[in-house]
């Protein structure tokens, strides 16, 4: 009997010889409006593995406006994001907290989030064979960005302030209520989010990452694992700084820019966490050819698969050509599918 698309993932992320490399496809709204039946084609042909659970909140946190059309969204902390292009999303331009002695009451804690009805989300799992990801996505750094605004927070880290301590504690054990109420659930993994690196380097110095933000991942970790369940962090950037970090901490699955980074930099991690893509969209996605896309994904392949351990992933962004996103998985399947069992 084949495998189900949910223990081909399990298999991928325990380096136990998938039959192919688990699929995931990400797809922005531009994508989507400009290349409606290439798209479907490309699903057709490679469906994807992954179905993100949610939606199953009693109490709705407030919201306005829609962060992918043109015009203002506000989101659930009460950030309002500025946007002046359909189908991505945009920024904070007026943040909330000019001073985290006297705004941090202005921050909207969406605390509707922990009204998840179980049994929903269990019903949703069980109505699929496809490996299921919690929706909620924490990502700690970033909400403190919006909140207060990018470069005042880069500030604010130099010589933290005890209140920005105090609401860092604060959104942190938040996120930890969240993770614990999805992880009560039938979801196979959890998963969370922060972009940490710049084209060259990580965003703050390192050791501040380590001091202030590793023990929440560690914590995130912890809490996946003490139920069984997975735990995927998405990050942008050059973070070669801390992917020793990440393994310790026992992360599952990155999914990171391979090519900002150069995957060679990555390869001593190979067996010890899964690469959850990605092929560079920067400009092999958006500028190559099919052939560059294949031999960019027998680069990763050679360097990076050990029975495993490799996600097919790539966004269909604004930029992106069809052909060399179809050529991802075509090439993947090529290299991955039985009967070599997934053996490089």
């Amino acid at each position: 009997m084949s495998a189900t698309p949910r223990e081909i993932v399990h298999r991928t992320l325990e380096f136990a010889r998938p039959p192919r490399a688990a699929r995931d496809l990400w797809v922005l709204p531009i994508a989507s409006e400009r290349h409606p039946a290439a798209l479907q084609e490309i699903l057709r042909e490679f469906p994807s593995d992954f179905a993100a659970i949610g939606g199953h909140e009693r109490a709705i946190a407030p919201t306005r406006g829609s962060p992918y059309l043109e015009g203002e969204f506000t989101d659930e902390w009460g950030c309002t994001f500025v946007n002046i292009q359909r189908g991505v999303i945009g920024e904070v331009k007026h943040p909330q907290v000019a001073d985290w002695a006297t705004d941090t009451g202005r921050i909207h804690v969406p605390r509707e989030w922990l009204t998840l009805d179980r049994d929903a989300v269990n019903r949703d799992c069980a109505a699929t064979s496809l490996f299921t990801l919690a929706a909620p996505c924490p990502r700690p750094f970033e909400q403190l960005q919006f909140i207060r605004g990018s470069e005042n927070l880069y500030l604010d880290l130099a010589d933290p302030p005890p209140e920005l301590l105090a609401f860092m504690r604060q959104l942190h054990a938040f996120y930890c209520e969240v993770l614990e109420a999805w992880a009560r659930t039938d979801v196979d993994a959890l998963r969370m989010m922060d972009d940490w690196g710049s084209q060259r380097a990580l965003l703050i110095a390192p050791r501040l990452w380590r001091e202030l933000f590793k023990p929440m991942y560690r914590d995130y970790a912890q809490i996946a694992h003490a139920h069984g369940k997975k735990l995927f962090l998405h990050s942008d950037g050059h973070i070669a700084a801390i992917y020793p970090d990440l393994v310790e901490i026992g992360l599952d699955a990155v999914n990171s820019q391979l090519f900002c980074m150069g995957i060679e930099a990555l390869a001593p991690f190979a067996g010890q966490i899964t690469f959850w893509g990605e092929i560079d969209r920067q400009h092999l996605l958006s500028e190559g050819t099919p052939a560059d896309i294949t031999r960019a994904v027998g680069d990763v392949h050679r360097q990076l698969w050990r029975d495993g351990g490799c996600i097919a992933q790539c966004e269909f962004g604004a930029a992106a050509r069809p052909e060399n996103v179809h050529a991802v998985y075509a090439a993947w399947d090529r290299l991955t599918l039985a009967p070599t069992g997934g053996r490089p």
